[in-house]
């Protein structure tokens, strides 16, 4: 957990009581402009994420092209060149052996001359991390968003605005690394999705929702707090684009998890009608959550709301949880821990072997074999 605290954007200093998250700073997109201060005056950025397909893809739901990551990407696409290139290292030792003369240069310093890079090379780089920093858009500068929308195409990226580094209860206005693998799954299975009706609990930027909403008949995407919700629902217009060649929609609702009921005033912004609330627990089935699990409190409202909402569903549901297990070192334990992961299995459990007569809970851990169809870094502790 770091903090940029608000001196000069060029030179910030970091603090311990609050998250940045890293992925807008090891992704494809080409900038990030600021574009305006929220309600409590943090810089929103907003960013563009590749998608490595058309909506004519998505909407034929033709199988769209994969991205392979690290050292299965270097295998599949430079296999013959790091052939040769072991030829080529081959060949140097031989000439070595035959005690070739070495070159020096004017000191008398080995002169080591070096392969030419290959296109595997070059290839795998584009691929791997490409350190982004924020462009902040000043005044005079209005028309940086027209360039931008002329260099992409609208049908192979999601836009999304976010902000870079928050305090902790603010961290649902960032982009986390769960929310893309959720939406890589998603997109690979399209036909599991397509036409069902499907709630996200803690739906911060609303990324996912947004990818199931290219599927899905309707999601509800939930969270709290007027300003994220606002947000949230500012990237589900920015993207309709994605979303109209299926007939899908999002709709952004409060849902507190540590209030019983749902929020129903009809003078809050985004609370719940009558229809809507009966909508959901007559069709619901499937219910999905994106790193939301990194506070031991809130991972109990969680899977209370959990409980409460499932026990009342007319149709069997199937829950779907991504996280990224965060590494800590802890001076409690002397040793790098994992605890609101640990936590997080706990009370999965407990769950599953929950003795109820009217619901049965059964866990099941997914293989992350499915292909990556988002340009984002998955690392293994996804």
């Amino acid at each position: 957990m770091v903090d940029v605290a608000e001196k000069e954007m060029d030179n910030p200093t970091f603090r311990s009581d609050t998250v940045l998250s890293d992925v807008h700073l090891h992704c494809l997109s080409k900038r990030h402009l600021m574009v305006r201060l929220n309600a409590v005056g943090q810089p929103v950025f907003l960013s563009y994420f590749k998608l490595l397909w058309s909506t004519e893809d998505l909407a034929s739901g033709k199988h769209v092209r994969e991205i392979p990551t690290g050292r299965e990407h270097q295998c599949r696409s430079g296999g013959e060149l790091c052939d040769k290139d072991k030829s080529n290292v081959k060949k140097e030792g031989e000439l070595n052996s035959e005690g070739v003369e070495a070159l020096l240069d004017d000191d008398g310093d080995l002169e080591v001359v070096r392969r030419p890079r290959s296109a595997s090379d070059l290839e795998a780089e584009d691929v791997l991390r490409d350190i982004v920093c924020p462009v902040i858009l000043m005044k005079g500068k209005e028309d940086a968003f027209e360039d931008e929308e002329q260099e992409c195409n609208y049908s192979d990226v999601v836009k999304i605005e976010h902000t870079m580094a928050t305090p902790l209860e603010d961290v649902g206005k960032q982009v986390w690394r769960a929310a893309f693998l959720l939406a890589d799954y998603i997109l690979f299975n399209r036909d599991t999705f397509r036409g069902c009706s499907v709630l996200e609990l803690g739906g911060g930027t609303g990324i996912s929702s947004i990818i199931m909403g290219t599927v899905a008949k309707r999601v509800y995407c939930t969270d709290v707090g007027d300003d994220l919700l606002a947000m949230c629902e500012q990237n589900i217009a920015l993207n309709k684009h994605l979303m109209e060649p299926g007939g899908g929609e999002v709709r952004v609702k409060e849902l507190d998890w540590l209030k019983d009921e749902f929020c129903s005033d009809p003078e809050a912004p985004y609370s719940w009608s009558e229809e809507e609330i009966a909508d959901l627990l007559d069709h619901c089935s499937v219910i999905m959550a994106a790193d939301v699990f990194y506070d031991d409190d809130l991972t109990d409202a969680l899977f209370r709301t959990l409980y409460r909402i499932t026990h009342n569903l007319r149709n069997s549901c199937t829950v779907y949880l991504a996280l990224e297990k965060r590494l800590n070192f802890t001076l409690r334990h002397m040793d790098v821990t994992c605890e609101a992961y640990s936590h997080f299995r706990n009370t999965l459990n407990d769950l599953e072997n929950l003795q109820d007569e009217k619901i049965k809970y059964t866990v099941e851990p997914i293989k992350l074999d499915f292909c990556q169809f988002l340009v984002y870094e998955r690392i293994e502790q996804l």
